[in-house]
């Protein structure tokens, strides 16, 4: 997928978490916000899956799966946060994930805080 489509996929995601926010508000659990962003995003005809999980490996051993609470358009990832603000620690993990399987850009969304809070990122890797 090209750089601009990735940019509209992205202003498209962002405009739902916008919507769900105008609607809910601050104060529900993740799975609440993870339900109507996926509704949102089912009423604006966008292609996610919620929970996507991918293979984790540690030295070539199978240890299991990681789980992404969006994919969006199959190269987005989106992770959902209820939390009063974004930290650190939440940057990382999201980071994380793009690096490890080699994801361009994703979206980390809090839905906890007194405003919408979201951050693009990018992997610096495929810069």
């Amino acid at each position: 997928m090209l750089q601009k489509e990735q940019d509209i996929i992205a202003q498209e995601i962002v405009r739902c978490a916008r919507e769900v926010y105008i609607i809910l508000g601050n104060g529900f659990t993740e799975i609440v916000y993870k339900r109507a962003l996926s509704a949102e995003m089912l009423l604006r005809k966008i292609e996610h899956q919620r929970g996507y999980k991918l293979p984790l490996f540690y030295k070539c051993t199978d240890i299991g799966q990681r789980s992404v609470d969006f994919l969006v358009a199959g190269e987005i990832p989106v992770e959902i946060k209820a939390v009063s603000n974004i930290e650190e620690v939440h940057l990382k993990q999201s980071m994380n994930f793009l690096e490890n399987y080699n994801f361009e850009t994703g979206l980390l969304i809090n839905f906890g805080a007194e405003s919408l809070q979201f951050n693009r990122l990018f992997n610096p890797k495929k810069g």
